[in-house]
């Protein structure tokens, strides 16, 4: 679009434009500019020989826009680049602009409050780890299915190589909702039978005996239920089904089920270890209930019994 409500005819400013745009690679036309009624406004409609999510398009928008300040030097006219094309490169920007900033900030929120949660330092590095790594495979599956094409027959994958750009925001939300939802609910069984009796790997038998079952029990239901959209013929909710069934099977059953209980077996009391100054200084936010209260209090010795207390075989307090 030409705007010349500056001064100016449109009309021959818009043809000057159009003959400049028709000089750039990859221009496939330009059609004649269509002036409105009043003769300070001209469209023109630009047809380029690559496909709209191509990054040769992206690239002619670009050359397009940077000519806008030549026009305006010489004409006192401004160019606008709009439609679908041009709002989508400008949206997919724009994600890839913010996405890194506001993976940060929501990996560093976690860190903190699993930190102040668990009284630990490499408890919430190693959730924050995993989701990262969760995250990474999810991607490599998506970019491996249905930009390059691998088992696009098997998937069904119509027209491999485009990726929806609001996709990877979603993605981003929901995994790390499952990853610190799995995280906390194991881990908080293992810190409360660590603060019962202070053994670091009983903690870890002990919490995932008592989490795996409904853990594998959801993540077979949120499996099944997510590779249900693959059966779509939509290109997008196929992507969005088989990237949670790939999300919730590398989280909960790699990250979390897996990796989580052998790291924290080898860590051992150093997996609950938080230095004194900022343990004074997080609040006290822990989830096990009662188990908390006995964090700072020493640990009873088990008692000996004296020859004394010694009691007879038939004694009916022994059955």
């Amino acid at each position: 679009m030409v705007d010349a409500k500056g001064g100016g005819d449109a009309q021959a400013v818009a043809q000057q434009v159009s003959d400049g745009i028709a000089s750039l690679p990859d221009v496939g036309s330009v059609s004649p500019p269509v002036p409105n009624a009043a003769g300070d406004t001209a469209l023109l409609l630009v047809t380029p020989e690559s496909s709209p999510a191509s990054a040769a398009t992206e690239g002619l928008v670009g050359d397009i826009r940077d000519r806008a300040a030549d026009v305006r030097h010489d004409t006192g006219a401004a160019i606008a680049v709009t439609g679908t094309t041009a709002l989508n490169i400008d949206i997919s920007r724009r994600i890839s602009d913010t996405l890194l900033p506001c993976l940060a900030v929501v990996v560093g929120l976690a860190f903190l409050l699993l930190m102040a949660m668990f009284r630990s330092i490499l408890v919430p590095l190693k959730a924050a780890l995993g989701f990262l790594l969760s995250l990474a495979a999810t991607f490599g599956m998506m970019v491996a299915a249905f930009q390059w094409g691998w088992a696009a027959d098997i998937l069904g994958v119509s027209t491999p190589g485009l990726i929806v750009n609001l996709l990877p925001v979603i993605i981003i939300g929901l995994v790390f909702g499952l990853a610190m939802d799995y995280e906390v609910f194991l881990v908080s069984r293992m810190r409360e039978s660590y603060v019962r009796d202070g053994r670091p790997r009983e903690a870890v038998v002990t919490g995932f005996a008592h989490s795996t079952r409904v853990v594998t029990a959801a993540v077979l239901i949120m499996i099944s239920v997510f590779s249900g959209f693959v059966l779509s013929e939509s290109t997008m909710l196929q992507a969005f089904g088989l990237s949670l069934a790939a999300a919730v099977f590398f989280d909960a059953l790699v990250v979390r089920m897996t990796i989580v209980p052998a790291v924290m077996a080898l860590l051992g009391h150093r997996a609950w270890w938080l230095p004194g100054p900022l343990d004074s200084l997080l609040p006290d936010i822990g989830i096990e209930g009662e188990a908390e209260e006995t964090r700072h209090l020493p640990r009873p010795r088990p008692s000996v019994p004296s020859p004394g207390d010694a009691r007879p075989a038939n004694d009916p307090r022994l059955l």
